[in-house]
């Protein structure tokens, strides 16, 4: 991963924690010493989702899965640039 993604990743996943919280929804940013940032969205207290940001046919995407999933599945991904990416993840944490 080069410098410039890693610094778009956690660019893009500020903002989405910043949007998750102007709807009332907590979340914590996680930044590992080796891997990418992940975004977990809280509920209660506790983590209810995992959600990271990769690239996708130039554009970038937010995916997400369960806090005990071991492996991403596909499927659960929005645009990262969408209007209502934080509703969208937000209801996936809810579900």
């Amino acid at each position: 991963m080069t410098k410039n993604c890693s610094h778009e990743q956690f660019d893009h996943l500020v903002r989405l924690g910043r949007d998750l919280h102007r709807i009332g929804v907590g979340s914590m940013l996680v930044l590992p010493v080796t891997g990418q940032p992940i975004l977990e969205v809280v509920s209660m207290g506790r983590t209810q989702i995992r959600v990271v940001v990769i690239r996708r046919a130039r554009e970038w995407v937010f995916i997400w899965r369960p806090w005990w999933a071991r492996l991403w599945m596909p499927g659960s991904w929005v645009w990262a640039e969408a209007d209502n990416a934080a509703d969208i993840i937000a209801m996936a944490a809810a579900a």
